[in-house]
């Protein structure tokens, strides 16, 4: 079946599954609680549907994986709702961590409920995606998803953690930005794949290929969305190109130019910058070669991530539609 036809059967599934989950918590006896997680998901609220909820890329690309490797992609849900639970445990986590007021349009968990019952909120999302892989029908398959889920969050922190240590420090590397994002993005997007895999009983060795498919499109992602976030188009994106430079946020076009130490250096030190100033912070960039750069390596990192999309011997049909989620996700863009 093809990526058209068969992606919205498996986003549909995804929803079912993932309301399943949610509703092990009683909306009777904690209504606040249930409502914090139906909101953050998008089915509840102002402004609530198919916008709010995301793309639920990270489950698709659990479930494309699984039937690329020959499987019925429904033995894979399981994992794939245990994911997209543990991506939005993070997303509450850092909207609290960055002060981020909104998300897909939206008040933020944080903003609506305050930061304590957001917390909560946040470590309920965690736990849930774990009594998610319990539907994983064998024994062996549950332990290393799980096994795989946990090593994903341990690198999740640690992206989170360097992302954070980063905001203050001057002396960043390219090399540095490239082991945060390893943990921020590139880890789960690995997870994914190689769970599709595990659910698809998959060999060791296509089950490590697609790990590494989904760690170089989750590297390439980050340095596409850097990109976005200063020459993206709005209109297509919904993402400010005013936020990353303003807040400071140390993203791979930045620390190109820093480790330049030219005229964007120089004015990036100087001190917090205005709306006023964004402009011509980003033509700077643009000079210096930074977006060039930043493309480039998005390119490279695609040229990677299929060459072991490839290594994992997928059926064609299956091995298209993981081509396709790969040019939607890396062309969301411009």
């Amino acid at each position: 079946m093809g990526f058209e036809q068969i992606v919205p059967q498996m986003r549909a599934s995804v929803e079912d599954e993932l309301k399943r989950i949610v509703g092990l918590v009683s909306e009777d006896q904690y209504d606040d609680l249930h409502s914090m997680l139906a909101y953050h998901l998008g089915w509840e609220g102002e402004g609530s549907g198919v916008e709010a909820q995301g793309k639920r890329i990270r489950p698709l690309l659990t479930l494309l994986s699984a039937a690329a490797l020959g499987a019925d992609w429904k033995q894979a849900l399981p994992a794939s709702v245990g994911v997209e639970l543990l991506h939005n445990f993070s997303l509450i986590h850092d909207d609290i961590q960055d002060q981020s007021v909104a998300r897909r349009g939206r008040p933020t968990v944080w903003v609506k409920w305050g930061i304590p019952q957001a917390i909560n909120a946040g470590d309920l999302m965690f736990t849930l995606a774990y009594q998610a892989l319990m539907k994983l029908t064998l024994a062996e398959v549950a332990l290393k998803a799980t096994q795989i889920l946990s090593r994903a969050c341990i690198c999740l922190t640690e992206g989170q953690y360097l992302d954070l240590s980063y905001e203050t420090r001057k002396d960043l590397m390219l090399e540095s930005y490239w082991l945060m994002i390893a943990g921020k993005t590139a880890a789960l997007l690995a997870a994914c794949c190689e769970l599709g895999a595990l659910a698809a009983r998959a060999d060791p060795h296509q089950c490590q290929a697609m790990h590494d498919f989904g760690f170089a499109l989750g590297m390439a992602f980050q340095a596409q969305d850097d990109w976005l976030g200063i020459w993206g188009d709005v209109s297509l994106t919904g993402k400010s190109v005013e936020s990353d430079l303003i807040s400071g946020k140390k993203t791979l076009p930045v620390i190109y130019a820093l480790s330049l130490n030219k005229e964007f250096a120089r004015q990036w030190h100087s001190g917090p910058k205005t709306p006023l100033e964004v402009s011509s912070l980003a033509a700077l960039l643009a000079e210096e070669g930074a977006g060039e750069y930043t493309q480039r390596e998005s390119e490279r990192l695609t040229g990677e991530a299929l060459l072991a999309l490839k290594e994992a011997e997928c059926s064609a049909e299956g091995e298209q539609n993981l081509k396709d989620l790969t040019g939607q996700l890396l062309r969301r863009s411009r």
